[in-house]
């Protein structure tokens, strides 16, 4: 078997699914007759779309709706009627960025400035309900594509993800706000299944899964697999904020640490820290973002370097990829058409080994 370069299958899928989405933010603007703009707010029409669109045109990697695609793929549902349920996955996924970096303060988005630091808070968050609005008309038309049973289904499966998505945000929100500095690997894991593990891997795989009419049991499976390798792509995630500059597309490094973001690595950096460095930690996470310097941010990583912190995030998210595998490899069975199985399998070591 020849081996599979899972960023070709990712460019693949994008191309398939970004003409759906575009074609909706062509039309953001178009309304019915009783309700149309006038021609002197043409302007302020063009704007609105431009600001809403910015996000996704930028695109991203398109992992999550390519999980729904291969999903789908791999139970014998057609890739083209999974293509709507795909389109609006990711556009849940621009939506949430909007939001998220206006809630994280983060400096950029996909090589650019992020779109607070362009337009300013207020209009951040309008493009995010905008988009908001435009996935569940996605997944409303996609009934007319899957029928309503499945249609429903898939929305049901939207709402739960999402809802799960929100609760992990407002956890780490929390956590960082009161400055905890006690969080053990436990309480962060809860936090990744939430928001990676549903969210970014489960989800969009039970949601091709749900198109091909799989089973409870097989959903759970799907469930239990995302769960662990979510635990993978955070860690490693959190692991280039650290080490990476993602191709030169990212402005800060550390940037989790001037967010004051609980990460694995962090616990365990104050797990093992001396005193004395222990405290130094604690008064730089005591800092708000604009007041920590990029000297001190780097201090912490070099601390993390010295106290095994990194080296310790890298083995655990080769043991939860492992793990994830032999789930794969053992209870994932069903996801038996070729070649989506095998683009799902080459995805495991992506996750693991990307750079950015």
């Amino acid at each position: 078997m020849d081996k599979i370069d899972f960023k070709e299958v990712l460019e693949e899928k994008k191309e398939k699914v970004w003409p759906i989405i575009e074609g909706y933010l062509k039309n953001l603007t178009v309304f019915p007759e009783f309700c149309q703009i006038p021609s002197k707010y043409k302007v302020m029409s063009e704007f609105h779309q431009k600001i809403v669109s910015e996000y996704p045109e930028r695109k991203g990697k398109y992992l999550r709706p390519s999980l729904v695609l291969l999903t789908a793929s791999a139970m014998g549902f057609p890739e083209e009627k999974a293509l709507p349920t795909a389109a609006a996955m990711q556009t849940s996924e621009d939506w949430i960025l909007n939001h998220d970096d206006i809630e994280d303060d983060s400096l950029q988005r996909r090589g650019k400035p992020t779109l607070p630091k362009i337009y300013g808070k207020e209009l951040a968050i309008n493009a995010g309900d905008s988009l908001h609005v435009v996935m569940w008309k996605m997944l409303k038309d996609n009934l007319g594509v899957v029928g309503n049973l499945r249609g429903v289904r898939i929305i049901e499966e939207f709402y739960q993800m999402l809802s799960r998505t929100v609760l992990g945000q407002t956890v780490e929100i929390k956590w960082t706000q009161e400055r905890k500095t006690d969080l053990t690997d436990e309480d962060i894991l809860f936090i990744f299944e939430s928001k990676t593990g549903y969210y970014t891997i489960a989800g969009p795989m039970r949601l091709g899964a749900i198109l091909a009419g799989a089973t409870r049991k097989q959903l759970a499976d799907i469930y239990k697999f995302g769960k662990i390798l979510g635990r993978s792509f955070q860690i490693v995630d959190d692991l280039l904020d650290l080490t990476s500059d993602f191709q030169g597309n990212k402005k800060q490094m550390g940037n989790d640490i001037y967010e004051g973001k609980r990460t694995i690595m962090l616990a365990h950096l104050l797990r093992e820290a001396d005193t004395k460095d222990k405290e130094k930690i604690k008064e730089i996470l005591e800092k708000d973002r604009e007041t920590k310097t990029e000297k001190e941010v780097l201090w912490m990583i070099e601390k993390m370097r010295q106290y095994g912190s990194l080296d310790y995030g890298r083995k655990l998210a080769e043991k939860f990829a492992k793990e994830a595998e032999e789930i794969f490899e053992n209870k994932l069975k069903f996801l038996k058409s070729q070649p989506a199985r095998n683009q799902l399998k080459a995805g495991i070591s992506f996750i693991l080994k990307r750079d950015h």
